[in-house]
C-alpha cells in the first residue's frame, strides 16, 4: 500500500511539473491569451496520453503502473479543476460565449484526443 501511495505521489509531481512546463512553453508559443490556451492544450493531450497508455498497459501486460502513470502522472498533468476555475472566471467577466466555446472545446477535444489515443495505441500495439 504504501509503495502504491509513493508512486502516485512520484507521478503526481512530475506531471505537474510537466503542467507547469507545458503551460510555459504554450505562453512563450503563442504569448498571454485571455482565452485559457495552456490548459485545454493539458487537458487534450493528458487525455490523448491516457489513451495510449490504457491500450499499451493492457497488451503488454502491464496495469500495476496505473498508479503511477494514470492516477499520478496524468492526474497531475491534466488540469480539470483549472478548467473549471478558468470556465467560472469566463463566466463572470461576462465572456458567455467563450465559455460555451472554452467548455465544448475542452470536453470534446479531450475525448477526442483520448479516442485518437486508443486508436493509435492500437494500430502500433495490436
Amino acid at each position: 500500500m504504501i509503495s502504491t501511495v509513493s508512486l502516485v505521489a512520484l507521478g503526481g509531481a512530475c506531471g505537474a511539473v510537466l503542467r507547469y512546463l507545458t503551460g510555459l512553453g504554450v505562453l512563450r508559443l503563442v504569448g498571454h491569451q485571455e482565452f485559457p490556451l495552456a490548459i485545454i492544450s493539458v487537458n487534450v493531450i493528458g487525455s490523448f496520453l491516457m489513451g495510449v497508455f490504457v491500450v499499451v498497459a493492457a497488451q503488454k501486460g502491464v496495469t500495476h503502473l496505473s498508479p503511477l502513470v494514470m492516477t499520478g502522472f496524468l492526474g497531475g498533468f491534466t488540469t480539470f479543476s483549472a478548467f473549471s476555475l478558468e470556465t467560472a472566471n469566463l463566466i463572470e467577466r461576462g465572456a458567455l460565449g467563450q465559455a460555451a466555446v472554452y467548455v465544448l472545446l475542452s470536453v470534446g477535444l479531450s475525448v477526442g484526443g483520448l479516442f485518437l489515443g486508443l486508436w493509435l495505441a492500437r494500430g502500433v500495439f495490436a
